[in-house]
Parts: C-alpha cells; sequence; structure tokens
C-alpha cells in the first residue's frame, strides 16, 4: 500500500517470468517417473526350458547380480526365451545401473550357445510404452509385398528421424522371402540327407574374404562373391556328386520365390494394411511429438503413389491436449465465476478489478516455480492446480468481503 510502484513491478515481473516458464512447459499425460526396473530379454529359437535356464538365463542372473543397488532378481526360463527382471534400490541412478546390466552383459554374452540371439536390455516405463501416434499404410490395388518394401524404405525413415521419435514398431509386414520345398521322396532316392542340402546352399550362398594381393607398395583386397542374386540362380547350386554327376537342387527341392512366414496381421476397417506405432523418447513433449507426426504424415501423403492411403488411426497426444485444455478451460471458468460473484455481491468495480487481477497473477507465477523444479503440465499437476485454484478464489471472496465491510465501518 505504502509503496505502490515497487508492488506493481513485483507483480508485472511475476507475470512476465510466469508467461516466459509457462511456454517452456512440456506437457505430458503422467509425470515421468524413473521406476528402478529393468527387464533383460534373450532369445534362444528352439531351446528347450532346461536348456534356456542354463545356458543363458543362469548366467545373466550371476552377472547382474554383481552390480551395485540390485534389490531383488526374478527370471522366467520359457521355450526359446529367457527373462530376467531385476529390480533395484530406489536411490538408484537408474541410468546408471542400466549401463552396468549392459557391461555384466557384455561379458557373459561369448559364453552363449551360438544360436542365442543378443539379449535385449528394457527399462520399465509405462508412459513411453504407448504409442503416441498409431498409423494404418492400405490401398486398394497394391499388395501387402510392395506396401511392406514402400513402408520400410520411405515411410519408415522419414518417421524415425523425427525429433522426439524414439522407435517406429511395424505390424502386418509381408517380407520377400526364397523359400526352398524339400522333395523328400527325390532325398530318399539319391540318397541325400537333408543337412547336406542345407549345407550346399550355405556354402553357394555367401561372400568370403579371401585375403589380399601385394604388389610393390600397394596391397588389393580379395574377395569371393559368391551371394545368390535371383532365386533361379539357387536351382543350380549343386547339392551333391555322384557317380552320373552333380545333384542339382532343382532336383531334389522346388525354388520359389515367396515371402516370409506372417508373425502379425493389421486390418484397418476389414482391410489388410500395415500399421505403425511411434513411441516418443524419455524426455519428449508429447503434444509436440505427435504434432510433428502429423505434419509428417502430411508431407508423405504428397510423395506417396496416389493409389496409397496413409491414415492417422489413434492419436494418443490429441487426447492428452484436448484433456489438458479441458483442465484449462474449466480453471478459467472459475475465475471467471469468481469474478463475477464479487460484483454481484459487493456490487464494486474496484474489488471486482483487484480479484480479477489477483487470481491469474498467482496462477501464472505458479508456472515459475513449475518450470524451475522440473515438472510438466500433466493431469496430476493441473489437478492440484485446479485444487489450488479453489482454495485460492475462496480465500480472495473471504479477504476482499472483510476488506470491504472495514472500509464500510
Amino acid at each position: 500500500i505504502r509503496n505502490p510502484v515497487f508492488a506493481t513491478m513485483v507483480m508485472v515481473g511475476l507475470l512476465v517470468l510466469g508467461l516466459f516458464s509457462y511456454q517452456r512447459l512440456k506437457v505430458e499425460q503422467m509425470p515421468e517417473v524413473s521406476l528402478p526396473f529393468v527387464l533383460v530379454l534373450t532369445s534362444y529359437p528352439g531351446a528347450s526350458p532346461e536348456a534356456v535356464e542354463t545356458d543363458v538365463t543362469k548366467p545373466l542372473e550371476y552377472a547382474i547380480n554383481q552390480i551395485s543397488g540390485v534389490k531383488m532378481i526374478r527370471s522366467n526360463s520359457l521355450e526359446g526365451t529367457s527373462q530376467v527382471f531385476a529390480e533395484f534400490r530406489l536411490d538408484t541412478d537408474v541410468a546408471r545401473a542400466i549401463q552396468d546390466v549392459r557391461d555384466k552383459i557384455a561379458l557373459v554374452r561369448p559364453g552363449f550357445p551360438r544360436d542365442v540371439k543378443d539379449p535385449l536390455v528394457i527399462r520399465a516405463d509405462t508412459e513411453n510404452q504407448q504409442p503416441v501416434v498409431s498409423l494404418a499404410v492400405l490401398s486398394k490395388t497394391v499388395g501387402l509385398r510392395e506396401l511392406t518394401s514402400l513402408t520400410d524404405q520411405t515411410i519408415v525413415k522419414a518417421l524415425e528421424n523425427l525429433p522426439g521419435v524414439a522407435r517406429v514398431d511395424v505390424n502386418g509386414r509381408v517380407t520377400r522371402q526364397v523359400l526352398i520345398r524339400v522333395k523328400p521322396e527325390a532325398l530318399d532316392a539319391l540318397g541325400i540327407g537333408v543337412d547336406q542340402l542345407i549345407a550346399a546352399v550355405r556354402a553357394a550362398n555367401q561372400d568370403v574374404p579371401a585375403g589380399r594381393i601385394t604388389r610393390g607398395q600397394s596391397d588389393a583386397l580379395v574377395r569371393v562373391e559368391g551371394k545368390l542374386r535371383e532365386p533361379a540362380q539357387f536351382e543350380r547350386v549343386i547339392v551333391a556328386q555322384q557317380g552320373a554327376g552333380p545333384v542339382y537342387l532343382s532336383q531334389v527341392a522346388d525354388v520359389i520365390d515367396g515371402e516370409k512366414e506372417e508373425t502379425s496381421y493389421a486390418r484397418i476397417n476389414g482391410r489388410p494394411a500395415i500399421t505403425l506405432d511411434l513411441l516418443k523418447a524419455q524426455d519428449a513433449n508429447i503434444v509436440d511429438t505427435g504434432r510433428a507426426i502429423v505434419q509428417a504424415v502430411a508431407t508423405l501423403k504428397a510423395r506417396l503413389p496416389a493409389d496409397v492411403e496413409i491414415e492417422v488411426v489413434n492419436s494418443t497426444a490429441e487426447a492428452v491436449e484436448r484433456s489438458v485444455n479441458r483442465v484449462k478451460q474449466t480453471i478459467v471458468e472459475g475465475a471467471l465465476l469468481t469474478v463475477l460473484i464479487v460484483f454481484l455481491f459487493l456490487h464494486s468495480w474496484r474489488s471486482t478489478v483487484i480479484t480479477g487481477l489477483t487470481l491469474p497473477l498467482s496462477v501464472v507465477a505458479t508456472f515459475i516455480a513449475l518450470y524451475a523444479f522440473g515438472f510438466t503440465l500433466n493431469f496430476l499437476t493441473l489437478m492440484a492446480l485446479s485444487l489450488c485454484i479453489g482454495l485460492l478464489i475462496d480465500d480472495a471472496i473471504v479477504v476482499r468481503e472483510n476488506i470491504v465491510r472495514h472500509l464500510g465501518m
């Protein structure tokens, strides 16, 4: 009251800093929580649960158990798959723990059987496991095989480079594969085993380094290029040598230019399609990432053939943005109703203006603390903000009414 200019400048400063902080706040569905859990998945195709436990699971358990901060280790050994779940203490740095897990796995990985795939280390993150945007690629004239090639070479590569996109999961793809269907009766008649046929195909379809040739001061690398380029070339592969001459693959098997066995199907309104689930990076803004994806889809539509469609099937980013906007709208409505109630009951423009200025000023100043402490605009922070505004509205009405009462006295 005695220093109105200073008080006004303080309020203006809070307003400017609050708007500055609000523009830089990230928008999320739920607050980011660093869960102290790590999952290690390892594929061992064709192995029994007992073999998976002995050859994969137990070495991983022993290696992970040496890491500092481990609280508990659980594991599942299934047919062809090993699952090792590690829980760390709450005071453990999860990012450093994950790196330690990868380092320990790298030490035991050379001792695994040859058919064991590389272990996949997954950090427990409930929010980032949900796709930000789901897309569908479909066509009435183009087959799934051609759509798969177009999706992998054009669409996926364009979307993976977007800021905030961590991974693109593709479902419903049909990939080209050369199929060799063995004729058992032909193998029996010629006395050739399946293992001999597999070895012949493997030996004929590979590029082999053959060393180097030194001429004076120059070296030249030598490589035998044996990769087969066309399916028809497989038919000329020599499987065995017999008295009557060489036995070709075409005599004991049918070579087909086909597709891999499908492991997933995608349908959009009953039509075959290829779906893409885009997952965001951990520190990315879900709303900004969703907008970038939608803009990229609009750009891709202009580059794709006219008979190929790409549609946004589901967008979590839009749902989050709508929810956040509804909460903001509710907060604004509460503030306007408060101002209206003050005017109707006190019949004072001065009281109405003062209340109308203090409410948004208090809310905007809160964004400074949100930004300074690293919070985001999510359901929890907005709920807390709306509850606090309810208290603020009650206090503003009571205090302002008391001031008017004292002035009247």
